[in-house]
Protein backbone atom coordinates (compact mmCIF):
# COMPACT_ATOMS: atom_id res chain seq x y z
CA UNK A 1 0.00 0.00 0.00
CA UNK A 2 1.50 3.53 -1.19
CA UNK A 3 1.67 5.69 2.00
CA UNK A 4 -0.70 8.38 1.47
CA UNK A 5 1.11 12.13 2.87
CA UNK A 6 -1.84 13.71 2.67
CA UNK A 7 -3.33 12.92 5.47
CA UNK A 8 -0.48 13.68 7.93
CA UNK A 9 -1.03 17.26 9.30
CA UNK A 10 1.18 19.87 7.25
CA UNK A 11 3.71 21.30 9.73
CA UNK A 12 7.11 23.42 9.01
CA UNK A 13 9.73 20.90 10.15
CA UNK A 14 12.47 22.84 11.35
CA UNK A 15 16.42 21.50 12.19
CA UNK A 16 15.60 20.77 16.05
CA UNK A 17 18.15 18.56 16.67
CA UNK A 18 21.28 16.95 15.65
CA UNK A 19 20.66 13.24 16.01
CA UNK A 20 24.40 11.51 16.01
CA UNK A 21 23.48 8.18 17.36
CA UNK A 22 24.83 5.67 15.35
CA UNK A 23 21.98 3.53 14.23
CA UNK A 24 20.34 6.13 12.74
CA UNK A 25 16.70 8.53 12.84
CA UNK A 26 14.08 6.84 12.39
CA UNK A 27 11.25 6.62 14.72
CA UNK A 28 7.84 5.01 14.52
CA UNK A 29 5.12 7.16 15.28
CA UNK A 30 1.28 6.88 15.79
CA UNK A 31 -0.98 7.94 13.61
CA UNK A 32 -3.03 9.77 16.43
CA UNK A 33 0.00 12.01 16.90
CA UNK A 34 0.82 13.01 12.80
CA UNK A 35 -2.57 12.60 11.59
CA UNK A 36 -5.47 13.38 14.85
CA UNK A 37 -2.86 16.34 16.13
CA UNK A 38 -2.33 14.39 18.99
CA UNK A 39 0.83 15.52 21.83
CA UNK A 40 3.06 12.34 22.39
CA UNK A 41 1.84 11.12 25.78
CA UNK A 42 4.24 8.11 26.08
CA UNK A 43 7.21 7.37 24.52
CA UNK A 44 9.73 4.41 24.92
CA UNK A 45 13.41 3.86 23.76
CA UNK A 46 13.85 0.12 22.49
CA UNK A 47 16.58 -1.59 20.96
CA UNK A 48 16.88 -0.26 17.46
CA UNK A 49 16.01 -2.52 14.74
CA UNK A 50 19.16 -3.49 12.17
CA UNK A 51 16.70 -3.47 9.13
CA UNK A 52 16.55 0.63 8.74
CA UNK A 53 18.09 3.49 10.19
CA UNK A 54 16.41 3.25 13.42
CA UNK A 55 16.75 5.80 16.97
CA UNK A 56 14.63 3.08 18.83
CA UNK A 57 12.03 5.35 19.87
CA UNK A 58 8.54 4.81 19.53
CA UNK A 59 6.10 7.45 20.09
CA UNK A 60 2.38 8.05 20.88
CA UNK A 61 -0.71 9.60 22.20
CA UNK A 62 -1.53 7.74 24.91
CA UNK A 63 -5.20 6.75 24.03
CA UNK A 64 -4.14 3.94 20.96
CA UNK A 65 -6.44 0.83 22.07
CA UNK A 66 -4.84 -2.80 21.52
CA UNK A 67 -6.81 -2.74 18.57
CA UNK A 68 -5.25 0.31 16.98
CA UNK A 69 -1.63 -0.30 18.26
CA UNK A 70 -2.09 -4.19 16.57
CA UNK A 71 -3.24 -2.44 13.46
CA UNK A 72 0.52 -1.76 11.39
CA UNK A 73 -1.25 1.26 8.70
CA UNK A 74 -1.61 2.96 12.36
CA UNK A 75 2.03 3.78 12.54
CA UNK A 76 4.82 5.12 10.30
CA UNK A 77 8.41 5.52 10.43
CA UNK A 78 9.82 9.60 10.73
CA UNK A 79 12.88 11.45 11.17
CA UNK A 80 12.68 12.24 14.82
CA UNK A 81 13.71 15.85 13.84
CA UNK A 82 10.44 15.79 12.21
CA UNK A 83 8.71 15.04 15.38
CA UNK A 84 10.20 16.66 17.48
CA UNK A 85 8.40 19.46 15.33
CA UNK A 86 4.69 17.95 15.53
CA UNK A 87 5.81 17.73 19.71
CA UNK A 88 8.59 19.55 20.99
CA UNK A 89 8.67 18.68 24.42
CA UNK A 90 10.08 15.31 23.54
CA UNK A 91 13.03 16.98 22.92
CA UNK A 92 14.89 17.01 26.68
CA UNK A 93 14.23 13.00 26.66
CA UNK A 94 15.61 11.78 23.80
CA UNK A 95 18.94 11.03 24.64
CA UNK A 96 17.69 8.33 27.45
CA UNK A 97 18.91 4.85 27.58
CA UNK A 98 16.98 2.08 25.85
CA UNK A 99 14.37 0.46 28.16
CA UNK A 100 13.54 4.24 29.13
CA UNK A 101 9.74 4.62 29.24
CA UNK A 102 7.99 7.97 29.90
CA UNK A 103 4.78 9.39 29.96
CA UNK A 104 3.10 12.93 29.56
CA UNK A 105 1.99 14.29 33.54
CA UNK A 106 1.21 17.71 32.37
CA UNK A 107 0.98 19.88 29.26
CA UNK A 108 4.77 20.56 29.20
CA UNK A 109 6.54 17.48 30.86
CA UNK A 110 6.78 14.18 31.13
CA UNK A 111 8.37 11.50 33.80
CA UNK A 112 9.52 7.86 33.73
CA UNK A 113 6.75 5.79 33.48
CA UNK A 114 6.02 3.07 36.70
CA UNK A 115 2.74 2.30 35.55
CA UNK A 116 1.11 4.58 38.47
CA UNK A 117 -0.20 7.42 37.03
CA UNK A 118 -2.38 8.23 34.03
CA UNK A 119 -1.12 9.73 30.93
CA UNK A 120 -1.89 13.05 30.21
CA UNK A 121 -3.49 13.38 26.98
CA UNK A 122 -3.37 16.73 25.17
CA UNK A 123 -4.22 18.01 21.45
CA UNK A 124 -1.24 19.87 19.63
CA UNK A 125 -2.13 23.64 20.03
Amino acid sequence: MKLDKSDFIKIDVEDLIDWNEPNGEGCIVSDKITKEGYKVGYMVREKPMDTYPDSGWRFMAGNEDEEYMNNPENHHIFDINTVCNYDRDIISYLYADIGSEYIRIDANSFEVDEGLKEIFIQKQQ
